[in-house]
């Protein structure tokens, strides 16, 4: 079995989250307000995985929420 690149999901975590907030015209600025933050940063820097930073699970629940998607499709599987 080969074994899990942890920081690889992350990467792919924040690449399908701008993926499917860009698909629904939602800023990153509106998401993280609609998570609860003031500034946009948490969610540029975790769909880039800067400085290792990445969304949580009550995130990634809050967020397929705003996006109306199944928490499925927020972790799809790297290649």
């Amino acid at each position: 079995m080969e074994e899990l690149d942890i920081d690889k999901v992350h990467q792919q975590i924040g690449k399908n989250i701008a993926e499917l907030r860009k698909a629904k015209n939602i800023s990153q600025l509106e998401l993280s307000l609609k998570l609860g933050h003031k500034s946009v940063s948490i969610v540029a820097s975790a769909e880039r995985f800067y400085k290792k930073r990445h969304f949580n699970i009550e995130h990634l629940i809050k967020i397929a929420h705003i996006l109306e998607v199944d928490i499925c499709d927020l972790l799809k599987p790297y290649k």
